[in-house]
């Protein structure tokens, strides 16, 4: 038996060529995918959390088509510095120096936050969350590769990246589309730099002063890794010196990425990504996010609505699904407005899923299942296209409300392929929740536990053991639970 992935040809956008290729992995029925994890220095970012979550459903359609993922999603927790470059402050060490807490501390507060997040917004984990203090040793031998290959060069204990001696043999700038030369024109010199030899080297090892709390010992002294290096060891360490997919956000693209593909060609000889994916940045109310303006929001702020761009909290399904609306390749720009309209398409939609199981069916179909289904499936083999796979769920729900009124009719047959591919779109593969069912759910769960606690109260008064009955009643009343006993039993109220 064919597995799905065999009947479907993905065409997705490789950044690298700029246009859009057949998807062929490297070994058949595997992927091996990476994609760039968050510096674990504050909150995560909402734009950050549209780049998660748009590889999250990517993740989660290879695998609806049988392909066995690895997917590698990293935490950056050192080595990245304040201005995103070679100089400034580790931004983990800069938070640790100004809380007066260790680094470590920092690490831990906002990986939690991150999981929390994304957990909340029903992303899968990756199969492997490698950590860059994790990887130093492997990070020092490819700095010695790549030494060894003249294209590094060692200056007062740091070690940076020959971008010139590197370009006489290789491109650098393919993916970012920037020509060397332009570069070196259009930058300044500054003092800063003075210890490269050009100003467009980067570091792949960053002597430590005295005050830089975050530091490990190497060949060159003690030092921390260059941000762009870390990538380099991870990826490759898990996914081999060539592998499948990269993707990250936008603004990866030049210098991150770029720097990656330099230092993997530079110690192993080879191009390390055959598709590079970048997912694109969000807006807020038309312009761009940034918090020293005050155009910010956070993702629990969404939830609570605890925000002045907020009339009211939304569910992460509802965030998730106004996310999913938007192709990841494209801008999208948030606003309470979109948010509403994206509430009230949601619930539509599962309106029309709830349905499903109560819909009669007839000897034939008044709809082409297999053709929509197909149609389904085409709008994600295009550069996993969500905003076309929505409107085809759109047309579903239009449908499922024809059968349930009496003008179409669909087959026992054919309704169980529908229910399974509708299923498979909503849930499993764009990743939404049915927010309505989970709360019923949790109801009946406190409910059931309630009543066992009742149950126990009952039976202890009986025993005459008033302590126990009395201890049930006052801390059910501490959550807010409140016991009432009459003629015809005990009932309960929340308050």
């Amino acid at each position: 038996m064919s597995t799905l992935y065999q009947k479907q040809n993905i065409a997705l956008y490789n950044s690298l060529s700029g246009q859009k290729e057949t998807f062929k992995p490297l070994l058949d029925g595997n992927v091996g995918m990476y994609v760039c994890g968050p510096t674990v220095y504050s909150n995560v970012h909402l734009g950050n959390v549209r780049t998660f979550m748009s590889f999250d459903m990517i993740f989660r359609y290879l695998k609806h088509l049988g392909y066995k993922v690895r997917y590698v999603r990293n935490i950056t927790d050192a080595g990245h510095l304040t201005d995103d470059a070679d100089e400034g402050e580790d931004k983990i060490a800069k938070k640790a120096r100004l809380e007066q807490i260790e680094p470590m501390e920092v690490v831990q507060q906002y990986t939690i936050d991150f999981h929390t997040i994304l957990q909340k917004f029903n992303c899968l984990p990756p199969s492997i969350e490698p950590t860059a203090t994790g990887h130093i040793i492997e990070q020092i031998e490819i700095i010695k590769e790549i030494i060894d290959n003249g294209f590094a060069y060692e200056k007062n204990g740091s070690v940076y990246f020959d971008v010139l001696k590197f370009n006489e043999t290789h491109e650098y700038g393919k993916l970012s589309g920037r020509n060397l030369e332009d570069m070196i024109t259009n930058t300044r010199e500054l003092a800063a730099q003075s210890e490269k030899k050009n100003a467009q080297d980067f570091a792949l090892w960053k002597k430590a002063e005295p005050q830089h709390i975050m530091r490990w010992p190497s060949p060159w002294g003690d030092g921390f890794p260059g941000w762009h290096l870390e990538c380099t060891a991870m990826s490759t360490k898990y996914l081999g010196d060539q592998f499948d997919i990269h993707g990250g956000g936008m603004d990866l693209k030049f210098p991150h990425h770029e720097c990656e593909i330099a230092q993997s060609e530079a110690s192993n000889g080879k191009n390390p990504v055959n598709y590079w994916l970048h997912a694109n940045m969000l807006t807020l109310n038309g312009k761009k996010m940034s918090k020293s303006d005050g155009n910010n929001i956070f993702p629990a702020q969404i939830f609570t609505g605890d925000s002045p761009f907020l009339t009211k909290g939304f569910s992460p399904s509802v965030a998730r699904f106004f996310i999913m609306q938007a192709h990841y390749r494209s801008v999208l720009d948030f606003s309470n407005d979109a948010l509403l309209a994206s509430e009230k398409g949601f619930n539509r939609l599962m309106e029309a899923v709830n349905l499903l199981d109560s819909l009669p069916t007839a000897e034939t179909s008044s709809l082409d299942i297999s053709g929509w289904k197909q149609s389904c499936y085409t709008a994600m083999n295009d550069d996993f296209n969500s905003p076309i796979l929505i409107a085809q769920l759109f047309e579903a729900a239009k449908f499922i409300h024809q059968i349930k009124d009496g003008k179409a009719k669909i087959s026992q047959t054919d309704l169980e392929i529908f229910k399974k591919s509708i299923h498979a779109f909503v849930f499993d593969i764009l990743g939404l929740e049915d927010v309505n069912a989970v709360a019923e759910a949790n109801t009946d769960k406190l409910n059931g536990t309630i009543e066992l606690l009742i149950q126990l109260r009952k039976e202890a008064r009986a025993n005459k053991d008033f302590a126990t009955s009395d201890q049930i009643r006052d801390q059910l009343l501490e959550l807010g639970i409140q016991l009432k006993d009459g003629r015809e039993g005990t009932t309960y109220t929340l308050s």
